[in-house]
C-alpha cells in the first residue's frame, strides 16, 4: 500500500525523535493513504514554518504486516468515544505502548471540536455526534523503530 507523509523537506529516512509528543496519537511519524491529506498536511506544515515549500514523501508500506502478530498495534474503525478519549490523553503527551496506531483523523473542523471536548464545552456524546458529522481521512502513525524500518521510500514531491 502507498502511504503519503506532509513536510517541508523530503524524509527519506523518518525518524520517531522529530514528532510532536502531543499529537492525535502520540510522538511518532505520521502517514496517511490519502495523498490529498498529505498535500494538505505539508501546506499547514509550510505555513507554520514559514517555509518556502511543501513537500510530500511516498512511501510503499506492506499492509500485510497488520496483521503481524508480535506488533502491538492499536486500529480505530471510526470515530467513537474511545477514539475520542485515546486523542486527547495523547494531546496531554500521555505515553502508550503501540507500535502502530492507525484511526481517522480529517479537517480543522474536528480538532474545534476535539478542543470543545477537552475543555469541557462539549460532552462526549456531543462531541462523537458532532464529530460524526464529518468527513474523516486516515492516519498511520508509526511508534516504534521496527515498524518505521518496514516503511520503504519512493519519492517525494513538492506541492
Amino acid at each position: 500500500m502507498k502511504l503519503y507523509h506532509g513536510s517541508t523537506v523530503a524524509v527519506r529516512n523518518p525518524n520517531l525523535r522529530k514528532g510532536r509528543s502531543n499529537a492525535d496519537f502520540g510522538k511518532g511519524f505520521y502517514t496517511t493513504s490519502n495523498l490529498e491529506q498529505a498535500k494538505r498536511w505539508a501546506n499547514i506544515k509550510k505555513g507554520r514554518e514559514e517555509a518556502d515549500r511543501g513537500i510530500v514523501s511516498v512511501y510503499e508500506f506492506d499492509e500485510s504486516l497488520l496483521n503481524n502478530p508480535e506488533w502491538n498495534i492499536c486500529h480505530f474503525d471510526g470515530v467513537d468515544e474511545t477514539w475520542l478519549y485515546f486523542v486527547t490523553d495523547c494531546r496531554k503527551s500521555r505515553e502508550h505502548d503501540f507500535d502502530l496506531v492507525l484511526g481517522p483523523v480529517a479537517n480543522d473542523k474536528v480538532f474545534t471540536t476535539v478542543n470543545l471536548f477537552e475543555s469541557g464545552a462539549l460532552s462526549a456524546e456531543a462531541a462523537i455526534l458532532e464529530l460524526k458529522a464529518y468527513k474523516t481521512y486516515d492516519q498511520i502513525s508509526f511508534h516504534t523503530g521496527k515498524t518505521l524500518k518496514t516503511l520503504r521510500y519512493v519519492e517525494s514531491f513538492e506541492v
